[in-house]
């Protein structure tokens, strides 16, 4: 029994799920196995490896639709977490695939600016008033990193201090030496990032007026799985203000998923710089470093301080992307999209709520997080997070056809995808008590358990 129908996107899936021991992925498992041979760690983003699967459970994906994926097997999954995030309208938006392949027809690059970047960055700062100036790139890590150059050119200070609880900013030295993936990363640099702990105002001062006059910025994401704490945000810019470091919100992820104007939109706290992608593009490359005018302009020609080498990306406004992002900014206004994939998660999570605590794993398998940014917590038998339960888990949704290595929703969920998913949760959470009576989860593992992205040794 496969994991799911290769037929018509609107299936709501199998009409059983498949034990585990019966699902197997061959052309999936090939696939991988060229990935490896050709690509260092068989996925061109570490948190997409098959470490982070199911031994042999990795599907590779064909193509998707909406909120379901198949795999070149021929299974078909309800997907959640699409594109890490990226893809929160649904994959082939009909929206943003034809405003796409209405530029694709007009050229995608040339030798000066197009006509779409005016538009596309009058659009964003209509979309984001909090700032003044954006520019444009193709992913994440250049954006923070401009960010952080910005705020040591302005400040004249070398340390950054970004927030220790947030797990990922850049894949630039200046935050990767502070990982466990640090080889490759000279200690100088690594020593010139200090860390501070989220909702504690208190231990950020100390850390400013430890490191007086040579924090250049505070860098976090203004909300993850937890809101802030009444007050915190203020607090944050407060403390910026008084110590005179750059205050950036990384809104890789609270970009459009908390508002349409990101969670500074939503909390009314304005930083100096802050970054956006991931949904900006609905799975289309773009990036937007935006902020205060005064600050940005160090990157341009219209000012007489010392040049700051901003952004500038060969591929940063190709218009197709940029079409894409306008098209993705004006569904989440006309559309309502931020309150659907809210409503949406506010329904996974209920089901999934309750489909553990039935199971008598309401305290093992623990939904988290904003309702439109939802992760689980697998707990072992001490309340322990644990790589094995995961594992377990994993392949049960696996089997049942659900891809959910979170359960982040898309806007293109439906009512079917959502009751199917909490039926495959309950059969799961059926599984993870029998291994919590046994007291070992191994024998439901079906090989090696999945393994965190930031470790020192493969």
């Amino acid at each position: 029994m496969t994991a799911g129908s290769a037929g018509s996107a609107g299936s709501a899936g199998p009409e059983r799920a498949a034990e585990p021991e019966e699902f197997a992925l061959p052309r999936s498992r090939r696939a991988n196995e060229r990935l490896h041979a050709l690509v260092p760690g068989g996925a061109h983003t570490y948190a997409k490896g098959d470490d982070q699967y199911p031994e042999g459970l990795a599907p590779v994906i064909s193509h998707g639709r909406g909120a379901h994926v198949w795999d070149v097997d021929g299974n078909r999954y309800v997907e959640y977490g699409s594109g890490l995030r990226s893809v929160s309208l649904g994959h082939a938006h009909p929206r943003v695939t034809e405003a796409v392949r209405r530029q694709l027809d007009r050229g995608s690059n040339f030798a000066r600016p197009s006509v779409v970047e005016v538009e596309a960055a009058e659009r964003f700062l209509a979309t984001v008033p909090t700032a003044e100036m954006v520019k444009f790139a193709k992913n994440g890590s250049d954006a923070t990193t401009a960010a952080v150059r910005l705020a040591r050119a302005a400040t004249g200070r070398p340390r950054v201090a970004v927030c220790a609880d947030h797990p990922f900013f850049s894949v630039d030295d200046w935050f990767i030496g502070t990982t466990p993936m640090s080889a490759g990363v000279p200690a100088a640099t690594t020593d010139l990032t200090v860390a501070f702990p989220y909702g504690d105002l208190a231990a950020t001062e100390e850390l400013l007026a430890r490191h007086r006059d040579e924090i250049a910025c505070l860098i976090l994401e203004p909300a993850t799985h937890t809101e802030p704490p009444p007050g915190y945000l203020a607090g944050l810019r407060e403390l910026a203000d008084r110590y005179g470091c750059v205050l950036v919100f990384d809104e890789m992820i609270t970009g459009f998923r908390w508002s349409e104007a990101g969670a500074q939109g939503l909390y009314g706290v304005v930083p100096d710089l802050s970054t956006f992608g991931k949904a900006l593009g609905n799975g289309f490359a773009v990036s937007a470093l935006a902020g205060r005018r005064a600050l940005m302009e160090r990157g341009g020609l219209r000012h007489s301080g010392d040049r700051v080498f901003l952004l500038s990306t060969t591929h940063g406004a190709e218009t197709h992307s940029l079409a894409a992002a306008m098209a993705v900014q004006a569904t989440y206004v006309e559309e309502g999209a931020t309150a659907r994939l809210h409503a949406l998660g506010e329904r996974v999570a209920a089901g999934v709520r309750e489909a553990a605590a039935s199971a008598g794993v309401g305290d093992h398998v623990v939904v988290r997080g904003r309702a439109s940014n939802l992760v689980f917590a697998t707990l072992d038998e001490r309340g322990r997070p644990s790589q094995e339960y995961r594992t377990l888990f994993l392949r049960r949704l696996l089997a049942g056809g659900v891809l959910a290595p979170s359960f982040v929703v898309s806007a293109a969920l439906s009512d079917a995808d959502i009751a199917h998913t909490v039926d495959v949760v309950a059969q799961a959470c059926a599984v993870y008590r029998k291994a919590l009576d046994a007291g070992d989860p191994t024998p439901w593992l079906g090989g090696r358990p999945v393994k965190p992205v930031f470790r020192r040794q493969a």
